[in-house]
Order: C-alpha cells, then structure tokens, then sequence
C-alpha cells in the first residue's frame, strides 16, 4: 500500500517539479550568476520572498507533498544541476559552481522562518546535506576551485578540513565518475564530468612528459660539463620544469621506471600480461586457470613475505570465488568476476564494509610502488576491469575524505603511484625517455 502512495505521490507533483526545472533553465541562459544564485537564496535557502508567484505555489505543493521526505533530495539535486551543468560549459562561469556550493553550505535554521512550508523546506534542505548528492556537489566545487590559479579563487573555499585528501580530487581523473557521479545523474553532467576527466588526464600526461624532458636535457647537460671539467652550470642553460606529482623526484624516478621496465626475469609488467594470457588460452577449467593465476600473483611479491602472511590468504580467497564453477570451462565472465573479486580482497571490499586491512599489509612489507604494480598485473589482463579498480579506490578516498593529507600519506603515495602507473600504460604519452636518465 505504501509503494501505490508513493507512486501516485510522485505523480502529483511530477508537473511542478518540470515547471521549476523549466524555470531554472530559462533563468540560468538569460540572467547573470549574480541574479541566479539570488533567485536560488530566496527560492530554496530563505524559503521566502520569492517574486514568481506561480514557481513559489509549485515549490510549496513539491515540500507538502506526503513523499517529500523521500522525493525532495532527488529533485533538488536536478535543480542544483540544471545550474551547474549550464556553467560547467562555460570556463568563466565554472567559479559560480563554487559560489552555489558555498550557498548551499549556508542552509538557514528551519525554526527561523515564519511558515509552516518554509520551515519544512529549510529542513528539507538541511536534509540534503547529509546525502550522497550534496557530498559529490562538494567534490565538484573542490576539484573546479582546484583546477584554477591562486588569484582566481573567491574567498568562500569548500573543504571539510584543511589541506585534507579530499582537497586532492582534482589530482586523480579516474576517480572523478566515481566520486561526482551518481545512479540519477543526467547525461549533460555525465558528459560534463568526461570533459573535466579528460581534460585533467591530458595536461597531467603533458605535464609529466615535459617534466621528463627537462630531466633529460639536465642529465645530457651535466654529463656534458663535467666531461669539460667544468662544475659550474649556468641556471637559464636548462629551463627548470617542476614535478607535476606529489611524490618526490627520486619517487617518481623509481615509480616510472618500475611500471615502464623490467620487473620480473627480465620481463616488464605488459610481457608477463601477456604471456599468462597466452598460457591461460589453453587451460580448459575454471580451476587450473585459479591455480595459474594465484601463482602470476605471487610471483611479484617478496618470498619471505609471501610465504610468511600473503600467500595463505590469496590461496584462500581464490579457492573461495566461485566455487561452484570450478569444472566449468574457462570464459570472460569468470575471468571478469574473478578479477573483481581480487581487487575487493586487496583494496577494499565495499561502501559498506570498507575493510581494508590486506592493503595496508601489502604497502607496509611491498610500499606502495610494488602494490600498485600487484594490482596494474592484474589490470593488464583485462583492461575492462580498470573502471573496477578505479571504483575501489574511489571507496578508500570516500572513507579518508576528510582526513588530513599527512594523516593519510599512505593512500595519497597510492593515488600517485596508480596516476602513473594508469597514465603509462592507458595513457596517450610517451615517456620513455625516463630510460636515459
């Protein structure tokens, strides 16, 4: 009976919540930020005042709705969007998304207002500031105040905590689906979250390849004067280019060349992707292929620690998965779902079971370099698995979110080096030239 309420609810109002989107859309095209955010304050934060009388009764039917508790973070989220989306288009509007964030974080106490409407919608506002929705508009408003110059940014700053990991997001495009998209997002937003992804990946990759070519031309120079006997180098002969990443040079000198050499018997981490697959074309059950793939795992991990704490536990978590397949022969389903099981047994299990008690182990006694390249073996295999990877990180930054950086260096030297590790395998760079140095 509550289901049949709810959907005939839902009907009810379904024609004021389009005339508010309408509305918002027409306002958004033809009015200035300034006169947007305005009409949003007195609208949605205020709960009163608002000029348009016809917006102003559809609101108040949407909050009286019986479901409002139930509907109304959905539909404010799609209003919040409506705006968002319109300026994410244009580069010199994308600060105003801060702006509306901001506004947002200043939700007025539901007690001051006088009406009985206004004072559900303040709360139903309030609500919303506790959903997953609200979470992800901060993301955004984070990663676009990340995104610009110093001098560009406005006085309100959206953070949670001070130079915390999630001030960081802007640094890690393949969590950016993740963390700012949600099950109802639209495809404008959709496609608005692609962009700032791909656009974020392509400076990172231009940035570091540039980074690399400085480090060359300095190598070749310093080489050069000292077979002259000359110990003094000038400054401008070589035009300084800095590290794009948050790791050191030394740390990224070692995390290039570890995921782009050698690794294991003289082979990099693509040649032994390849080589299992070609060895694993032939395996006819699902069980020789678990027992194949345990043994590509191990391989890369230290035997002391191996045999002493991890081996034990990947064997079990293998011969767990998908026990009653064991004699079925082998296909890309159960090569998918096995995957995804291991990166839920390394990283981290769920939202819900945030457990990841294995990936600590693995950094203390591998660090974070090797665990990275455990887990880039693994990605190699099937690519299509990278989103689920991805996906696991996205939970371990959900969880530190509001953590400070240095509380946290851990998963931050993780983001960096799965950066890397991502941008030299799946990226569209070249950086070979590490190898010279």
């Amino acid at each position: 009976m509550v289901k049949i309420k709810h959907q005939h609810t839902s009907h009810s109002t379904k024609q004021e919540q389009q005339q508010i989107y309408d509305h918002l859309l027409y306002c958004v095209k033809t009015e200035s930020p300034i006169e947007v955010l305005e009409r949003f304050n007195y609208l949605f934060i205020k709960g009163t005042g608002y000029e348009d009388n016809r917006i102003r009764t559809g609101l108040e039917k949407i909050v009286n709705a019986d479901n409002a508790e139930l509907e109304f973070s959905l539909f404010f989220n799609r209003c919040c969007h409506i705006i968002v989306n319109r300026w994410q288009m244009q580069p010199n509007l994308k600060i105003e998304i801060v702006e509306l964030v901001a506004l947002l974080e200043r939700t007025l106490p539901p007690g001051g207002a006088v009406s009985r409407t206004s004072r559900k919608l303040r709360q139903l506002v309030k609500n919303f500031q506790t959903t997953e929705y609200y979470v992800k508009l901060q993301r955004l408003a984070r990663l676009i105040e990340g995104s610009l110059e110093p001098s560009s940014r406005r006085s309100h700053r959206i953070e949670i905590v001070s130079n915390s990991v999630g001030d960081l997001i802007q640094r890690y495009p393949y969590l950016h689906q993740h963390c700012l998209l949600t099950e109802g997002s639209s495809e404008e937003f959709q496609q608005t979250v692609q962009t700032i992804q791909a656009g974020i990946q392509s400076n990172y990759e231009l940035n570091l390849s540039q980074y690399i070519t400085y480090r060359v031309r300095l190598a070749q120079t310093v080489k050069k004067y000292k077979a002259a006997n000359k110990t003094r180098i000038p400054k401008k002969l070589v035009q300084k280019v800095d590290n794009p990443t948050l790791l050191n040079d030394r740390e990224l000198d070692r995390a290039l060349r570890h995921y782009m050499g050698k690794v294991e018997q003289n082979y990099t981490y693509y040649d032994l992707s390849q080589n299992f697959l070609t060895h694993t074309s032939q395996v006819k059950t699902y069980k020789e292929f678990k027992a194949d793939l345990y043994e590509y795992i191990v391989s890369g991990v230290d035997p002391k620690y191996g045999e002493r704490r991890f081996n034990h536990k990947l064997s079990k978590c293998l011969q767990n998965t998908l026990t009653d397949f064991e004699h079925r022969e082998l296909d890309e389903f159960l090569r998918l779902r096995t995957y995804c099981q291991l990166f839920k047994f390394l990283v981290v299990n769920g939202k819900s079971n945030s457990n990841h008690e294995h990936y600590l182990d693995l950094i203390t006694y591998l660090g974070e370099v090797k665990t990275i390249g455990l887990l880039l073996k693994l990605v190699l295999l099937c690519p299509k698995v990278k989103p689920y990877l991805e996906q696991r990180f996205s939970i371990l930054f959900s969880h530190y979110e509001t953590v400070a950086e240095d509380q946290a260096s851990w998963l931050v030297q993780s983001l960096e080096n799965l950066q890397v590790a991502f941008s030299v395998h799946f990226g569209q760079a070249d950086f070979s030239l590490i190898q010279i140095i």
